[in-house]
């Protein structure tokens, strides 16, 4: 097999040509949307953290019901679970489209579809991403992840670009109403599915479906505990770089606005590399995902001493495409040395964890940036990166009895390696 067919093996199944165009579709959509709910925020407010406690209304019920979503996951089939998840959030859309053309002066509409669009995301997601483990193999599953990476960083760069060029003429209502349409592309793709390529996962029984049977195997499975703190350490002070990136170009770049716009260019161009690079490997390991943690810890680190907006920017491109791949592992191993019924409530814990650290790590690097500069705060999140990648290589050599250096080099499946 060809580097390039290997790069792109997951495209090879029907399903999957279907799951991945609608998915462009939708994240086009959905970053659009945040655009145009972000812009009417900040238009009726005058005030950045109004538009931040938008983004709170949505994690918020991902934090509590996340795992009352994983348990219907497992339990229900997905293919009607999904459709009635972006019915609603086609619904969502367009209320927030009335909202947005009745001329509203209050924000609290907003809040309150934002709320809502959490709770569905909370209780939809995880069937949705465990849907989205049916249509490929298990072989082809990180494949499958990491060109999902590529096609979310795509969906992203288009959604903001077509957002900034439409907001101006059909306004944020008009945007509101094209991201409903959206939803509908995933419907009619779901409805084209052939039912006999599908790789059905094991379904979680009345006796073994429950939150609290998902809550037990997290706890008292030690290898899946560390990858998840391993996760949460990076995803809260070595991620975050909105903030970051921002606190750079306003204060020791001196760059302003235009050197922030580049800085997130350069950024989204390294997550696309990054699914590229993940989408290459053949097997998404442990060890690689050690790997990852500890060069993107040591480039973020790195990156406080950079002089100029241009090393600096040199400098996100290793860090985002090292992040994207990250999370791609992150997600590989979760889900396939996980039982089958159990996918959706592993699905929900890492939406958990995520939710977590974006929560906690924004403010954290944010107070860091504003005490000790941004500067030291990139240090102090690179060096944590380190230090938990190397805990993380310990904890699993312990559990192995192996050596460190045994240890990372394990494979899917370690615990019979």
């Amino acid at each position: 097999m060809s580097s390039t067919s290997s790069t792109f093996r997951a495209l090879r199944h029907h399903n999957y040509r279907l799951w991945a165009g609608a998915d462009l579709v939708s994240v086009t959509g959905t970053w659009m949307q945040v655009l145009g709910v972000n812009w009417l925020i900040l238009t009726l407010t005058g005030s950045a953290t109004s538009v931040g406690l938008s983004l709170v209304m949505q994690a918020l019920p991902t934090l509590l019901l996340g795992m009352w979503g994983g348990a219907l996951a497992d339990r229900l089939p997905g293919r009607p679970v999904v459709i009635a998840a972006q019915l609603a959030q086609a619904a969502l859309a367009a209320v927030l489209a009335a909202i947005a053309l009745s001329g509203t002066t209050s924000v609290l509409p907003i809040y309150a579809v934002a709320l809502a669009g959490g709770v569905v995301n909370a209780l939809g997601g995880p069937a949705l991403g465990r849907f989205a483990a049916e249509v490929v193999p298990p072989a082809d599953l990180p494949n499958a992840m990491a060109l999902g990476s590529i096609l979310n960083s795509a969906g992203r760069i288009l959604g903001m670009s077509l957002a900034g060029a439409l907001l101006p003429v059909i306004g944020e209502g008009g945007v509101f109403v094209a991201n409903a349409a959206t939803f509908f592309a995933v419907i009619a793709a779901v409805l084209a599915m052939r039912s006999r390529e599908f790789h059905k996962l094991a379904a979680a029984g009345r006796d073994s479906g429950s939150v609290l049977d998902g809550l037990r195997y997290v706890l008292r499975t030690p290898w899946l505990l560390v990858v998840l703190a391993l996760w949460f350490v990076s995803g809260s002070v070595g991620r975050n770089y909105q903030v970051t990136m921002a606190a750079m170009s306003a204060g020791p770049l001196a760059s302003g606005a235009g050197g922030y716009g580049l800085l997130s260019t350069v950024f989204a161009v390294g997550t696309v590399l990054g699914g590229f690079l993940a989408a290459t490997r053949t097997r998404l390991t442990l060890r690689l995902l050690l790997v990852l943690a500890f060069a993107t810890g040591l480039a973020q680190a790195l990156s406080g001493l950079m002089p100029s907006l241009w090393t600096f920017a040199a400098m996100m491109v290793p860090i985002a495409a090292g992040a994207v791949a990250l999370d791609t592992t992150v997600s590989a191993r979760a889900q396939l040395d996980s039982p089958d019924e159990m996918r959706g409530r592993v699905i929900a814990a890492l939406s958990i964890v995520s939710a977590a650290a974006g929560a906690l790590g924004g403010p954290l690097l944010g107070g860091l940036s504003d005490t000790l500069g941004p500067r030291v705060a990139l240090e102090i999140g690179g060096v944590a990166c380190l230090s938990a990648a190397l805990l993380a290589a310990v904890a699993l050599a312990r559990l192995s009895g192996r050596t460190v250096r045994q240890a990372i080099r394990l494979r899917p499946g370690w615990e019979n390696a």
